[in-house]
């Protein structure tokens, strides 16, 4: 319901290949790590958005997503259910085109006002599993899914 597979392929192959990860840290063990490497090896850039504001996986981390001094496309949301609708909202502010709300991460309000807002989203979902289960090995905005 929150995540048809036109929305999915439209924010992974043609929204942009700028993706904020809140809640990414060098913390290798959480799953936010994992999902940003498989981001990276099919062509984003990570950016970690995290109170520590660590330099991850090679790309200097923020503490929020106001601090980002460039454009956004994606805002990937690691973080729980209670604190993913201010995020959302954050997303919104910043002017990015999608938010991608994690397994298990859900908020319908959220979901509502950020699709008011005319961005895309999906909520309850994973890139790294969406990215193999369409099929395709790059989903750089050039070569859409």
């Amino acid at each position: 319901m929150y995540g048809d597979e036109a929305t999915i392929r439209t924010i992974l192959g043609e929204l942009g290949d700028t993706w904020a990860v809140v809640g990414l840290s060098s913390n290798q063990a959480r799953a936010a790590y994992g999902v940003a490497g498989v981001l990276q090896r099919h062509g984003k850039r990570v950016v970690p958005v995290h109170p520590k504001a660590e330099t991850v996986l090679g790309e200097p981390g923020y503490a929020t997503l106001a601090e980002i001094p460039f454009p956004v496309d994606v805002v990937d949301v690691f973080v729980n259910s209670e604190l993913a609708g201010p995020v959302a909202d954050q997303a919104v502010e910043i002017g990015a085109k999608a938010v991608w709300f994690q397994l298990g991460v859900v908020d319908p309000a959220a979901y509502e006002r950020t699709r008011a807002a005319g961005l895309e989203m999906v909520m309850d979902r994973c890139p790294a599993i969406e990215i193999p289960r369409l099929g395709r090995g790059s989903t750089g905005a050039g070569n859409p899914l």
